[in-house]
């Protein structure tokens, strides 16, 4: 399969141009180069593919770098990117496609799989497996400007540098760097993600009219953080309930992402105690005792958690982590208040952006 590899790398690189023009339209030639904003096709100069050059090497045709990113490769990578495909098997054979090779110039392959519905749970599963870890991105920068300082462990959420962004359906795409969060069932399957696109700086989210939105299956499923026993915390916004484990960082808690969804969520087998995190507005009201409701009726405590601002978010980025533990203390059970993070006070963190 190397040699095989090998001798589709060494044939694109010989139709370097055409391969560009083929599969990243959007770039134009500037000497022995071409240039295009990324392996996404997007319109700029941050990507360079090199159309002449020797058979080897760096400099050689058909060598590529992102400058904005550091990815690089060969022509064999870039197909791979440009048309996100993840096994290499479908790789060569969308390069033997290109290149109008019989079937017999490389092993027989199953039929090419068809797209990915646009918002479906396997749409989001690949956007979740493009991400990368948030440690030392913009993201963490974004979750820090909020006070959330423990990133550690947040395998629920990635950092995603280019994505795609519509503001309706006919608009050009755009592409911002996201902070991205797996939507989970309770058997751990990915069943959607929420996108929240950033600024390029970190310090906020984008400017956009809507700079949040999730795709895949939502209703019954969340972000989730740590693993359930017989206690855990539901509440609304990611922010919400990353600011909970600042100061309750041994408890299992899941944002279901919006008030819609608090109520439906499905509760796990086994659990005795549900606290649910509410936002002081209306709905949160509302979905909060629905929610409530669901638990009592299944057997299960369900005690309500009021944050003293608009949510719990707001109370650790306006009050700091003391006045959180501290209004936290006397709603939580003496058993889950003994789990309350023992901290030296620390300067109030900023406002919410």
């Amino acid at each position: 399969m190397n040699q095989i590899a090998a001798d589709f790398a060494r044939r694109l690189a010989c139709n370097a141009e055409a391969v560009c023009r083929h599969y990243l339209s959007n770039g134009r030639r500037e000497g022995g180069t071409w240039s295009v904003g990324d392996a996404d096709n997007t319109p700029g100069r941050s990507l360079m593919v090199r159309l002449t050059g020797p058979e080897s090497g760096q400099c050689a045709a058909g060598r590529w770098i992102d400058f904005a990113t550091g990815e690089h490769g060969d022509l064999l990578d870039l197909i791979a990117r440009t048309c996100r495909l993840d096994a290499f098997r479908d790789v060569l054979d969308e390069a033997g496609r290109f290149l109008s090779l019989p079937d017999a110039a490389w092993p027989p392959s199953r039929p090419r799989r068809t797209p990915t519905p646009s918002g479906s749970p396997e749409a989001a599963r690949r956007l979740f497996v493009s991400a990368k870890p948030i440690g030392g991105t913009i993201a963490e920068t974004y979750l820090r400007r909020r006070g959330i300082t423990d990133v550690r462990g947040l395998s629920a959420l990635g950092f995603h540098p280019r994505c795609f962004h519509r503001t309706h359906d006919d608009a050009p795409r755009e592409s911002f760097p996201a902070l991205v969060a797996a939507v989970t069932d309770l058997n751990g399957t990915i069943t959607g993600v929420l996108r929240t696109w950033l600024a390029r700086d970190g310090a906020s989210k984008a400017p956009l009219a809507t700079p949040r939105r999730a795709m895949g299956q939502l209703a019954g499923h969340g972000v989730r953080f740590g693993k359930v026993t017989d206690a855990m915390v539901a509440g609304e916004g990611l922010e919400t309930m990353l600011a909970l484990r600042e100061v309750l960082p041994t408890m299992p808690l899941v944002a279901a992402l919006s008030a819609t969804h608090l109520p439906a969520l499905i509760l796990p087998p086994g659990l005795r105690r549900l606290y649910i995190a509410r936002d002081s507005d209306p709905a949160g009201h509302r979905a909060a005792e629905r929610l409530g409701a669901r638990a009592i009726a299944e057997g299960i405590e369900a005690l309500i958690l009021t944050p003293l601002a608009d949510d719990f978010n707001a109370d650790l980025g306006m009050l700091g982590r003391e006045a959180l533990m501290a209004s936290l203390r006397g709603q939580l059970t003496p058993e889950d208040a003994a789990g309350l993070l023992r901290v030296e006070a620390r300067p109030d963190r900023q406002p919410r952006q």
